[in-house]
């Protein structure tokens, strides 16, 4: 009889688990909220002190990246994010970072290990706001060249779907 609840009991467990591990699979949003509207414009200092207006990237596919020193998956894109600004820039594209994290010295030192080389912004409960609310990290945005949000991707990415989505943006 114990057998037979705890075999149940680890059953269910199991089943809870995987539906968490379901929930939590990377998708894109389908809520209207931020989608084909345009991106909420900020100005903030980069990491090495000089302005930037998201403003100012119009004309250019933007991906908007919001991470954290502590998001194990955003230390797998933003690499693969810093190759992209490098192999795609002269076809337009512009990698923008904002760390959520709450101060700027682990954010300075997880850029020097991954020899990031884009604008990275410190970012606040506001400015996610503005995105439609930033739960969970991390969140990209792509932003067409006329500034529109085209998609809201959440948790770790599809990395090739969302490539294929960069370069589909920058033919146009």
């Amino acid at each position: 009889m114990r057998t037979a609840k705890v075999s149940a009991w680890l059953t269910c467990a199991a089943m809870l688990w995987a539906a968490g591990v379901q929930a939590q699979k990377p998708k894109e949003s389908t809520s209207p909220g931020i989608l084909h509207r345009t991106a909420p414009e900020f100005v903030r200092a980069d990491l090495a002190g000089r302005s930037i207006d998201l403003k100012s990237y119009r004309g250019k596919v933007v991906l908007l990246n919001f991470w954290a020193t502590w998001c194990a998956p955003c230390q797998i894109e933003l690499p693969k994010f810093d190759a992209w600004q490098k192999k795609y820039s002269a076809q337009g594209l512009q990698v923008l970072a904002v760390s959520m994290d709450d101060g700027d010295a682990p954010v300075r030192r997880t850029v020097r290990r991954l020899r990031l080389d884009f604008p990275i912004v410190m970012g606040d409960a506001k400015l996610g706001d503005e995105y439609g609310g930033v739960l969970g990290l991390p969140v990209t945005f792509l932003i067409d060249r006329e500034g529109r949000v085209v998609a809201k991707l959440k948790g770790e990415t599809d990395l090739a779907a969302l490539e294929s989505q960069v370069k589909q943006l920058l033919a146009k």
